[in-house]
């Protein structure tokens, strides 16, 4: 199943590319008037500043929501303070009057992000600054004179388009160009609601003309306005609701025929709550099996898992009742349990028919930072379920939720579980001479796909990928999607070599080239192929082990079958297990330096510690070997104990002789579950004088550092320590630069195959470009990793790549080694800082 589609968006800060630019606008518009002659005294004008200051408080509060025809129009009466202001006042208190209003408004409303309030700032004083310009080019005259009211109107129409330029400026550089067309639609209509404005501000204007005191009428009646108002919309909203659940109930009794109602329902219940998520959850009962199906505000169709945990529906399904729980309401306990889990706020009811609790229905997130779920939404989902209630118990319709549980929303394919399932019926029913294959395709280079075009065109080439299966697979075969870019084909053939030939002649089907919203896009699969009886007697066996053999053919590029000697490497790791303890407490592993040089200027500036360890017998192992060996048997804060060590004891040296280099340390995710590592590491570096900045943890690339908990605690208290982190690999794993933008880090290592590849590749040029791109807006210094060539080194100094690290420069040495290595290599000059300069580059065997 793939990831729900998100925005790719850049965070506020960059709102000042639009928002100085906003600022200097303003002060340009200004200057013709200020040093105008034409401008009016500050003594005369004062008088009117306090009222035409308190319509714009006021006016700034009340927005306006009209339904037309199904279509939402929102009224901003900010105009009419603005038209009167440009008659009575000076331009500067002009301006001073509508950056004031804006300002009580972010206070009151508590809206004072940094960014978000100087960007309105910028707006309010640019646009001013605009109706200024024409009102001083066009001049005034008399209140009743129709040339006043077309100077007047003129000034607020360019006011206005100021600040839709802006905004649009602004949309632009956050979210991208393709969000404007949308925005523009949406907000050229708005210029109506401007005419009316300009329209009640002269009348406004030419009531107060009239008499100053009239200004007392005009408050009292904007009062009853908004009394009025505030009526309507609570009407307007009742109306609406009873309007949407109306049509919800008759679709259910509708679609009750055609299986579509997951569909409908759960679209229809997140839009008319306004949540993130709509979730519908029937458990196992009799034949049918349990039913899991959502709809996110971030994903077209429906998702077979929930962004909330199962205890909630469990509570409701033991209880019988309704389970609310958000920021302020609800059992602490379980309001714990939902912020562990990111999410803001859930409504979960049960669904009942003749009296017995069927399953649930449930809304989380409601959209919006500063809005909630209340009262009233409660109700309303409980209204709803009593409907859906009776045709969830319809059996029509839980045959229809039962394909759903078996088949992926995205491919049509049928999901794991129905895989598992069929293998199992094949197994029984396979013929004598016949063996049960399991072809597993995992396509290469998805998440690349993702990441340069976006997750839909991964969506499309995981549904192109499952429509070229389905039509080269043999008749009689199963096609499955069992993970987010691996698909299973399960078919009865005569021996294992029929198989194999059957998954290459599939391979070189999906081996043609896709055409992708106009893009030719290259795919290529990894295959691995398991056999029943030989591989396995079980259907989760036969899987795992068309896995392994997956595994393998990634590093061979050909179809690979299965055997037993794939096996034989984890077969070895288990018998490393107590030779690995020994060598600890002998102290037999050794710790090697790699260096780490800033490329913009050749210096080196730290250096990466890596264990290694010879083995008496076998030799030379492997870290990926002894690291899963120390994993599996509780000895990882063992191993990386040491490490650590090692390394802030050689930075106190390096140090102490006038070469102050940064060390940087290997962690896995599940290290960082160890409540005390912050305190330990904080112990080390105080027992050798070592800053703590001078140390760097680099974290590997795992679904526990995204699922955040005691991984994600522990990151921030060291953060907080001070010590730099690092991700290690970017690219390779799991970590998105939207996971960046809240896990508490300062590097990124691009991941070695980009960086190898991409003085050959454009694709991995243009991944490694990107990384490097993206990460400098959002502040993280970047280490490439696999520097091997002059070419790569100079394409990363080109595209402005803070360090580099590989064998161009030199391999991982042990410390005797890398010290005469430093010693050639640095530059003695005493006006060179102690750091040293790589003077050239040569690599070391």
């Amino acid at each position: 199943m793939p990831a729900p589609k998100r925005p790719v968006s850049r965070t506020d800060r960059h709102a000042w590319l639009i928002t100085g630019p906003l600022f200097v606008l303003g002060v340009l518009l200004s200057l013709p008037v200020i040093f105008s002659d034409e401008v009016k005294a500050l003594d005369h004008d004062i008088q009117f500043v306090p009222v035409l200051l308190l319509l714009a408080v006021l006016a700034t509060h009340m927005q306006l929501r009209f339904d037309v025809r199904r279509q939402g129009l929102v009224a901003h009466l900010n105009d009419i303070p603005v038209l009167l202001t440009l008659f009575y006042l000076s331009p500067l208190l002009a301006v001073a009057v509508r950056l004031v209003a804006g300002l009580i408004w972010s206070v009151s409303t508590a809206r004072l992000d940094p960014h978000k309030v100087t960007f309105n700032a910028a707006g309010h004083i640019a646009s001013v600054a605009a109706a200024n310009l024409v009102v001083l080019q066009l001049r005034l005259g008399e209140a009743g004179d129709p040339w006043t009211w077309f100077v007047l109107g003129a000034a607020i129409v360019a006011g206005n388009i100021v600040s839709l330029t802006a905004i649009s400026g602004v949309m632009a550089v956050l979210q991208g160009p393709a969000y404007l067309p949308q925005f523009l639609r949406t907000a050229v209509p708005t210029f109506a609601v401007v005419g009316v404005n300009i329209v009640i501000g002269l009348v406004m204007l030419l009531t107060l003309h009239a008499s100053k005191w009239a200004s007392i009428l005009l408050v009292a009646l904007a009062a009853v306005l908004a009394v009025a108002y505030r009526a309507y919309a609570q009407f307007l909203r009742q109306h609406k609701s009873l309007t949407e659940m109306y049509a919800l109930t008759r679709d259910v009794a509708t679609t009750n025929h055609d299986g579509t109602l997951p569909d409908v329902l759960l679209a229809r219940v997140r839009a008319l709550l306004a949540a993130d998520s709509a979730t519908l959850w029937v458990p196992a009962q009799g034949r049918h099996q349990e039913v899991l199906l959502s709809a996110r505000f971030d994903y077209q169709g429906l998702l077979d898992n929930a962004p909330t945990p199962d205890l909630f529906r469990q509570v409701v399904m033991r209880t019988g009742g309704t389970v609310a729980v958000g920021p302020k309401i609800g059992d602490a306990e379980l309001r714990s349990v939902l912020q562990d889990a990111g999410v803001k706020d859930i409504i979960v009811v049960p669904l009942r028919s003749s009296g017995v609790t069927v399953g649930t229905l449930e809304v989380a997130g409601r959209l919006g930072e500063r809005t909630a779920f209340g009262i009233e939404d409660q109700q309303l989902l409980e209204t709803l379920s009593a409907h859906v209630g009776v045709a969830v118990e319809n059996s029509r319709l839980v045959d229809r939720l039962q394909y759903d549980a078996n088949h992926d929303a995205l491919t049509g394919l049928a999901n794991r579980r129905r895989m598992l399932e069929a293998l199992g019926e094949a197994m029984t029913g396979r013929g004598p001479r016949e063996v049960v294959a399991v072809l597993l395709f995992d396509v290469v280079a998805l998440r690349q796909v993702n990441d340069s075009l976006g997750h839909a065109a991964g969506d499309k080439v995981l549904a192109e990928v499952a429509r070229r299966l389905r039509g080269l697979a043999p008749q009689g075969a199963l096609v499955a999607r069992v993970g987010d870019d691996e698909f299973a084909v399960e078919l009865r053939t005569a021996t294992a070599d029929a198989a194999l030939t059957v998954a290459d002649t599939l391979r070189a089907g999906l081996r043609d080239r896709m055409v992708i919203e106009m893009l030719t896009i290259d795919i290529d699969t990894n295959v691995g192929v398991s056999i029943y009886p030989d591989h396995g007697a079980e259907p989760e066996v036969l899987l795992q082990r068309a896995h392994v053999a997956t595994h393998a053919a990634k590093s061979r590029g050909v179809v690979q079958l299965f055997n037993a000697g794939l096996q034989s490497r984890s077969v070895r790791r288990v018998g490393l297990a107590a030779d690995l303890q020994a060598a600890l407490t002998s102290s037999e592993l050794e710790v090697y330096f790699q260096p780490k040089v800033a490329l913009k200027d050749r210096r080196l500036v730290g250096v990466e510690c890596l264990a290694r360890w010879e083995h008496p017998v076998h030799g030379q192992v492997a870290p990926p070997d002894f690291v899963a060996v120390a994993e599996h048997t509780g000895q990882l804060a063992r191993l990386n104990g040491v490490v650590l060590r090692e390394g802030v004891r050689r930075a106190r040296e390096w140090a102490d002789a006038g070469r102050p280099l940064s060390v940087a340390v290997n962690l896995s995710a599940r290290t960082l579950s160890d409540a005390d590592l912050p305190l330990q590491i904080s112990e080390l570096l105080d027992e050798h004088g070592v800053p703590a900045d001078r140390l760097i943890l680099e974290i590997s690339e795992e679904e526990e550092l995204l699922s955040g908990g005691r991984s994600l605690s522990a990151l921030r208290r060291l953060r907080d320590l001070g010590v730099r982190l690092s991700v290690d690999d970017f690219g390779a794993g799991s970590v998105s630069f939207a996971d960046l933008s809240r896990l508490p880090v300062q590097e990124v290592k691009i991941d070695r195959t980009f960086v190898q590849g991409m003085a050959t590749s454009p694709s991995d040029l243009a991944i490694v470009r990107t990384i490097v791109d993206m990460a400098g807006h959002f502040g993280l210094a970047v280490v490439a990793e696999g520097v091997e060539s002059e070419l790569t080194l100079g394409l990363l100094e080109d595209m402005s790549c803070d360090m580099g690290q590989g064998f161009l420069f030199s391999r991982a040495l042990p410390y005797d080694r890398f010290e005469s290595w430093l010693q050639v290599q640095t530059d003695a000059d005493p006006t060179v800082a102690p750091a040293g300069e790589v003077r050239w580059l040569r690599a070391v065997p």
